[in-house]
């Protein structure tokens, strides 16, 4: 069977429910081959393939019949295209000539080997036959639409002939090619000799035209509706045909809300062969946060990866949490090999989408055999969510390494409220169009009903990449001012977006940048181990100054640029030596990463020529531990240390900059944040002292600055800095961040299913009628 559809007004109209039906018919039979054939310019369908949920064309052809293109490669369809070339004078010429009658106005909408026009009907109807003439003198035809509009096309060129043309070269059965339409645009197809069905609430002009034709059906219902109608009244599918749809009905669990995140909200180990559960060690404040949601015994569901090996007895998928603090808190485990993992998150995501995210594009390795793997895991993770979820439930997806499961979950569970928080740094368009699937990737985010990023800066971004990939139109946008610094630091912006609309559905977007646990570091420092801790370590700097470094091994951190500005600093001012000291907690990457393994030997070799440099028998600049430790001994580090250097070249936020000014502000210490302007936190700690980390210059002088800084100014900045840390902390984030998905997914809010928003004015006219 071949589907040759008109777009709008056809399939992509109707009711949510035969729209699914249509869409999963079509992308799951393996006899059916679908056709656009459209009026729209090739680059205006464009963003219906960034949708995952409507089926990808196997030909496209555009502009009236004048462009035809394979649907997966998009490229044109030969030695079809190349006949229509031919006949066509070129858009100049056609252009020129049609000057002379100045009461036609050209659409500004996407073409290709055709000019469109619009004229109000009482100008038009008296020109029609020198416009006719005109175009006969280019070897041209007119195709006109709704007594307004009209197209100049190459000679013999509509949908009707292009799609008789399509279906002889490719030697198709004109008794298996069933046609739909809604408009008199749509005739010629009808006309050609197909069999047609003109969907319910079609154009009446249509209507009338086709009504002596015996291979036309006039359906009932609107849309994909019609077009399963007419499947079954010309008989294009066998009765028992298993593909055909069945009454759907929802697979609900009974959790109002799911937490989908890659992490467990426990450890698993091996021990005697078997997988066992113990407490998160690593210092993840997001964890027991968004555990908190279901403190109250709310239904819920926490879905995340755990690693099965075939040769253990693997846990059960699902199981409690902690029945006593979350009585109605079911883990789900999406159990995953070994090499799942390996390439899903220690090769692809950080060799591929990491780099990129955080503006190294240059490093970026784009596999498809890696791209495949990644849709496989996070179809797994949709699936998973989908079972889990109850009816209208919200699901709250985390981070880029799950972009694509808000594609999967929304044809799954139309249902449920989708929202989507990105913890990491999302770039603008010139970085993130180095991605091959970013249409495919963008059309899963504009899934999702809410989509929330650390800082305004992430969030225009994210609008710059939508507006590069479907039309798009900005509903809502809001200051950025008093919460964030608009024009104060590399990362600033003075409004943000916060309502998106394109066709079909409306999203809304929000800065929400991720507090710090402040209970924890509390419980840390009342510990009377840290306490001494504390003590020794202030005891052991005695007079110098600690200026403190703590992050993960990344090339996005900017160590070795951290490192040779403070080399720099010992040589511009001996008064500093044996006075201060850089304590630098580098935390290695996973073995498997071996990405990093270069860089690491780098930062050992400029520690050791920093230290060779400079040492004495009583004081060692420069001390470097490659490893992880413990968060106590971490916060004793915060609260010893007078300055905290942290200078990513490019950050989604940085929590480390938080807990260091949550710690100074319980210790009521005076430490100075020297922070990188490019980590999203400097457009809200205000009082940091910002920095350039691309300015070896700026970075020495900052750290200067800092080692130099008056008691009552550092005490004032920590003060101004601790209120913002203190007032937005991890809970708040996590409330508000909800809070905002449930203002949006209020029904007053919402999109009407089966009633399209009107597409922005250059789209209504691309296809009149």
């Amino acid at each position: 069977m071949i589907l040759a559809t008109d777009l709008d007004g056809t399939f992509l109209a109707g009711s949510a429910e035969q729209r699914h039906h249509l869409y999963r018919l079509v992308d799951q039979h393996p006899e059916i081959c679908l056709i656009f054939i459209t009026g729209r310019g090739l680059e205006a369908v464009m963003p219906l393939l960034t949708d995952p949920s409507i089926p990808r064309p196997d030909y496209v052809v555009c502009d009236v019949g004048a462009t035809v293109v394979d649907g997966h490669t998009l490229q044109p369809l030969q030695p079809l295209q190349s006949r229509i070339d031919a006949r066509w004078p070129g858009d100049q010429t056609v252009a020129q000539a049609m000057r002379a009658f100045p009461a036609l106005a050209r659409q500004d909408v996407p073409q290709e080997r055709r000019c469109s026009y619009f004229c109000d009907p009482q100008t038009l109807m008296p020109l029609r036959s020198q416009i006719e003439e005109a175009a006969r003198a280019l070897g041209c035809s007119v195709l006109y639409s709704a007594d307004r509009y009209l197209d100049i096309l190459p000679p013999d060129t509509d949908k009707g002939r292009t799609l008789s043309a399509l279906a002889a070269q490719l030697k198709l059965r004109r008794e298996h090619v069933l046609v739909a339409g809604d408009t008199l645009n749509d005739l010629s197809m009808y006309v050609a000799g197909f069999r047609g069905v003109c969907v319910g609430e079609s154009e009446p002009a249509l209507i009338e035209a086709t009504g002596s034709l015996s291979d036309v059906l006039h359906a009932q219902a609107p849309g994909c509706g019609g077009i399963l109608e007419a499947i079954a009244h010309f008989g294009l599918l066998a009765e028992d045909d298993p593909y055909l749809p069945a009454a759907r009905t929802l697979s609900t669990g009974k959790a109002d809300l799911v937490m989908v995140y890659h992490r467990l909200p426990y450890e698993e180990v091996i021990e005697d062969d078997r997988i066992v559960r113990r407490q998160p060690k690593s210092p993840n404040g997001i964890i027991p946060s968004l555990l908190g949601f279901f403190a109250g015994g709310q239904k819920g569901s926490w879905v995340a990866w755990g690693i099965d090996d075939p040769k253990r007895v693997a846990p059960p998928t699902h199981s409690a949490v902690d029945v006593d603090k979350y009585p109605q808190l079911t883990v789900t485990r999406v159990p995953l090999t070994k090499t799942e993992v390996d390439i899903f998150y220690k090769r692809f995501s950080k060799e591929a989408f990491w780099p990129m995210l955080h503006v190294f594009w240059e490093r970026a390795k784009f596999r498809e055999d890696d791209w495949q793997v990644f849709l496989k895991v996070n179809r797994k993770f949709a699936q998973a969510t989908s079972a889990d979820a109850a009816e209208g439930a919200t699901v709250w997806i985390h981070d880029y390494n799950l972009w694509m499961v808000p594609a999967y979950l929304r044809e799954l569970r139309p249902d449920l409220k989708i929202a989507f928080f990105h913890h990491t740094y999302f770039p603008s368009a010139d970085v993130f169009n180095v991605v091959p699937w970013r249409r495919e990737i963008i059309g899963s985010l504009l899934s999702c009903d809410y989509v929330g990023f650390h800082i305004p800066r992430q969030v225009e971004n994210f609008v710059d990449v939508v507006r590069g990939v479907a039309p798009v139109e900005r509903v809502c946008t809001e200051s950025c001012a008093p919460r964030f610094l608009t024009y104060g630091c590399a990362v600033g912006l003075d409004t943000m977006t916060t309502r998106l609309r394109v066709p079909g559905r409306e999203i809304a977007l929000g800065a929400h940048p991720v507090g710090t646990d402040l209970r924890r570091i509390k419980g840390v420092l009342a510990n009377p181990e840290v306490r001494n801790n504390i003590y020794k370590l202030r005891r052991e700097i005695g007079a110098r100054k600690l200026v403190l470094s703590v992050e993960r091994l990344d090339y996005t951190k900017g160590t070795l640029a951290k490192l040779e500005a403070f080399e720099r600093l010992l040589e511009a001012q001996p008064s500093l030596h044996n006075k201060v000291t850089l304590l630098m907690i580098c935390v290695p990457a996973a073995r498997e990463m071996t990405v990093y393994r270069q860089l690491q030997n780098a930062i050992e070799q400029a520690v050791g020529r920093i230290n060779g440099r400079f040492a004495r028998m009583d004081w060692t600049p420069v001390r470097f531990f490659a490893q992880a430790f413990p968060f106590e001994e971490v916060v004793a580090h915060y609260a010893a240390a007078q300055v905290m250097w942290i200078t990513p070249l490019r950050d989604g936020l940085n929590l480390v900059a938080k807990e260091f000014v949550a710690t100074q502000g319980m210790e009521g210490g005076s430490g100075v944040l020297v922070l990188s302007e490019f980590a999203g936190a400097a457009a809200e700690l205000k009082g940091a002292l910002l920095t350039n980390p691309h300015d070896q210059a700026d970075l020495t002088a900052a750290l200067s600055q800092a080692l130099q800084m008056p008691e009552e100014e550092a005490s004032g900045r920590l003060r101004q800095l601790h209120d913002i840390v203190e007032y937005h902390d991890v809970d708040r984030w996590g409330r508000e961040f909800l809070d905002a998905v449930r203002l949006f997914t209020q029904p007053a809010a919402a999109v009407p299913q089966g009633e399209a928003p009107p597409l922005p004015q250059q789209q209504e006219a691309a296809e009149p009628g």
